[in-house]
Parts: C-alpha cells; structure tokens; sequence
C-alpha cells in the first residue's frame, strides 16, 4: 500500500482545509461527455424506459416473440430503435413513460428495493402515492443508514449516476461509538485496503471540532456499503449513518420519510451534471 501511495502523490494534490478542519483530497475529474437523447436505442431499454420491466426481462420478452416494430415480430436480441418507431408489447403500444423524478428522506429500518417479502416496508412503499408511473431508486442505502435517495424511471440517469466510472460524490453523516483520532482521518483520506479494493475518501473532517465522535466524510466510491467498512476496518462501530449529499442532491427541509418531486432546475443539473 505504501508503494501504491507513493505513486498516487504523482498525481494528487492533498491539503488541510485549517478553516474547516477538515482534510481535503483534489483530483483531476474525466470531462464528462454530452448525453445524446435522440439517438437510437435498443429495444430492451427502450421497454425497461416504459416502466414494463427491467431489461433482463425484456429480453425475455423479446425472444418469446411478445414484442413487435412497426408491426414486425421481432425475436432477436440487440436491435435498435428510434422514436418514430411504433413498438407493440402484445398488441399494445409501448409509448415512452414520462420521466419522473422523486427525492426521498430516507429513515431507518426501511430497505432500499422495489419489493422483499422479508421486509416491513420498502421505499417504494414511502411513495406509491406519489405517480402512476413505476420509479425505482437509484442505488441503495443499507437498512439502517438514513438520508438521500433518489427514485426514477429514467434508466439512462439511473446508469450514470450508478456506474463505478462516473463516481458521483457523495457526503455523509457519521456518529460513531468513540472519538476518531486524527491519524485514522489521514489513513482514510491517503487511501487503505479494504479486502481487495483500495479505497480513499476526498475529504473528512469533524462534524463538530469539540466531539470527536461525529464525522462528515466525501467520498466518491459506489461500492457496498463502503463507510460502514471504513470505519468498521479501523476498529468503529456506527452508531448513525445518514447520507446527507448526493449528485447535488441535498434533504434540506425534507423531514426524515418524506419525498417531494424534483425542482426543473435540479432535473436539469442532474442532466448537464452540473454538480460535483
């Protein structure tokens, strides 16, 4: 790991914010290219799209010859279509749904899935009244961590702002069962290993300078439940997690379970990735 540090210094600039306490990593971002919306796409996203299914069972869908384009059986897998295609789901037009975009509060003791019939309740049941439309979140917070989660149908957004490549950041909230020292706030912001992944927050700091136990740490990373490893690794236990920032996302005056829908102006950022 030291070897891998070293090389990493290379290419990343650290500093100690004295202002905010905090300890600050800054890295050189990939140009994010422009999404093109026009262009053609394949059949079984377009039906996921639709709210019909996922794109697995799409293409079950597809192969068992339940699918038509303008009026063609279609049975093989990877075609592409256009709007100006009319595609049929057993006689009936498929139509693209309208977009739907849901901020969720999450609380605690709620899972982040659209159905498990070992739970109580699901986050899809926090908002079944909110749209005819069928949305699904946008990753996962584990049972008990708290805070942002966003719900859509937008499958193209929901790639981005999931896949490991476009690391969106996110910020959260920690309180653990005794004072973190600062030598562990270092190792977390220089990077550790963590089975067989090397992970590294971009900045941590204390949430409040006189309890240690409080953290608020940056982190890019979408790997499962990775602050809970984190800190976990260091000898912690989380006694709260609540994620408080995500893709420019915040749960300012949102009380804890409930959702409004997202402003014109966040849908926009989320789509230009005007955000961190």
């Amino acid at each position: 790991m030291e070897n891998k540090k070293n090389k990493n210094h290379n290419n990343t600039k650290r500093k100690f914010d004295k202002s905010s306490k905090s300890i600050k990593q800054t890295k050189k971002k990939p140009e994010d290219h422009p999404r093109k919306f026009n262009e053609p796409i394949r059949l079984n996203r377009y039906i996921a799209n639709a709210g019909i299914c996922s794109r697995r069972e799409a293409d079950e869908l597809i192969k068992r010859g339940f699918i038509t384009v303008n009026g063609e059986k279609v049975t093989e897998l990877g075609i592409k279509v256009s709007p100006k295609d009319v595609i049929r789901y057993k006689g009936t037009v498929v139509s693209r749904e309208k977009k739907v975009y849901i901020l969720l509060n999450k609380p605690k003791d709620v899972i982040s899935t659209v159905r498990d019939k070992h739970a109580s309740r699901t986050v899809i049941d926090l908002v079944k009244n909110a749209c005819p439309e069928r949305v699904y979140p946008v990753g996962r917070l584990d049972k008990n961590t708290t805070g942002v989660l966003l719900l859509t149908n937008d499958g193209e957004l929901t790639k981005e702002l999931t896949h490991p490549k476009y690391k969106k950041k996110k910020i959260y909230h920690v309180v653990l069962d005794k004072d973190v020292t600062k030598q562990h706030m270092v190792q977390i912001i220089e990077g550790m290993k963590l089975d067989e992944d090397y992970i590294e927050a971009d900045a941590i700091s204390y949430v409040e300078e006189n309890d240690k136990t409080q953290i608020g740490i940056e982190i890019h990373s979408g790997q499962n439940r990775i602050v809970r490893r984190i800190f976990e690794s260091l000898g912690y236990k989380i006694k709260k997690l609540d994620r408080v920032y995500f893709a420019g996302l915040t749960k300012k005056n949102l009380p804890r379970g409930k959702w409004r829908f997202l402003t014109p102006l966040e849908i926009s950022n989320l789509k230009r990735k005007s955000f961190n």
